[in-house]
């Protein structure tokens, strides 16, 4: 099929949106016209999206025990799904493809049921709520990881395993060696939150390293992401603790600085650990916790797993365990460049081009269908 019209829809926070702007990249370089549809919480992210339209389309989160708060998220769901009827018939889209989250439902259902076909991608190693809705819709599920908890049975044959697709961004800063740490050389630590942030590295992460001893604390430079909030206490702390640092609410720039750092302090969405796996970079992860499905400490373990990454539960990641990591480190460097290595074996770098060929297959086939 020339010239192809993919409709991507991805909302929300980068976790979604990044593996979607991978692959509009892959898709716009074969030669396919890319239009996205997104929410309004996902316009901080969207605003270098590689699309020929950004279409913004109603959607809303049920959760909560309320019954009015399910009634308006449905309420809205719906109106989206309307939106997404318009938008369809006037894009004439190929094929749909959703990246998860509530706010792919309304595209991807509005195709499905105007008949045309559609790719979901699950980058968890647990599918999530929205994904699980949209599956048996779905002509192709495509997973992040090989092995994925929650997918549906009925869905196992039209299952492909693609890996998560990675901006050019990352790729381009994978191409840096691991920058192996010198017997008194300074610790890098890049401490990230997602896309949106945590409260608790703000919370954990500088009081550790108050309690790191002097000699210790003076090998230390710091890269937190912060949220606004909290960032005049981060700046204050490391500024009174008189080590080197830099906090900010977000870093544009975050895979170069990922490149540069001996130890990575994150929470552990699919970007996050598909990032570390890339570039190669060993972590401690904390996993969301709260989340129904658990997808996060999924995640942390295939990097926990392989001893890529250190997982520790939140309720455990005090001041104090913190510390003793970062000491441990700083007296054995050589465990830092064999988590980095067993990061990197996990890695999938041409997980965009993967997922743009099953799209642009479908795509082909489905045209073939409609014209024998």
């Amino acid at each position: 099929m020339t010239n192809p019209l993919i409709l991507l829809t991805a909302g929300g926070t980068g976790g979604h949106l990044f593996p979607a702007e991978a692959l509009a990249n892959v898709l716009k370089a074969a030669g396919a016209r890319v239009v996205l549809a997104t929410d309004k919480r996902a316009n901080a992210y969207a605003g270098a999206f590689p699309a020929d339209e950004i279409v913004e389309i109603p959607s809303a989160t049920p959760s909560g025990r309320s019954p009015l708060q399910m009634a308006k998220a449905a309420f809205v769901l719906g109106r989206g799904t309307l939106a997404a009827f318009r938008t369809i018939r006037r894009l004439k889209p190929a094929v749909v493809v959703g990246f998860g989250g509530y706010p792919t439902v309304p595209p991807v259902m509005a195709a499905s049921l105007i008949g045309i076909p559609s790719v979901i991608h699950e980058a968890n190693a647990v599918m999530g709520r929205a994904n699980r809705l949209l599956a048996r819709r779905a002509s192709v599920i495509a997973t992040g990881f090989e092995a994925i908890r929650g997918a549906p049975d009925a869905g196992r044959s039209r299952r492909i395993h693609t890996g998560n697709p990675i901006r050019p961004a990352v790729l381009e800063a994978a191409k840096a060696p691991y920058p192996v740490l010198t017997g008194d050389g300074p610790l890098r630590v890049l401490v990230v939150g997602g896309s949106q942030g945590a409260r608790v590295m703000s919370d954990v992460v500088p009081p550790a390293i108050e309690l790191l001893s002097p000699g210790e604390r003076s090998r230390i430079v710091i890269c937190q992401q912060a949220r606004g909030e909290d960032l005049d206490r981060v700046r204050s702390h490391y500024a009174r603790l008189g080590i080197s640092f830099e906090a900010e609410p977000f870093f544009k720039d975050l895979p170069r600085r990922m490149a540069e750092a001996h130890l990575v302090i994150a929470r552990s969405g699919a970007s996050t650990v598909a990032e570390l796996s890339v570039i190669g970079r060993p972590s401690i992860l904390v996993p969301l916790p709260g989340a129904i499905d658990q997808d996060q400490a999924a995640n942390a373990k295939i990097l926990g797993d392989l001893g890529a990454a250190i997982v520790v539960p939140q309720p455990e990641f005090s001041p104090r365990r913190l510390a003793d990591e970062i000491s441990a480190y700083l007296l054995a460097p050589d465990r830092l460049t064999r988590a980095a290595a067993a990061a990197h074996s996990a890695s999938i770098t041409d997980a965009a081009e993967r997922l743009a060929q099953a799209v642009l297959q479908l795509a082909s086939s489905d045209k073939k269908g409609k014209n024998p």
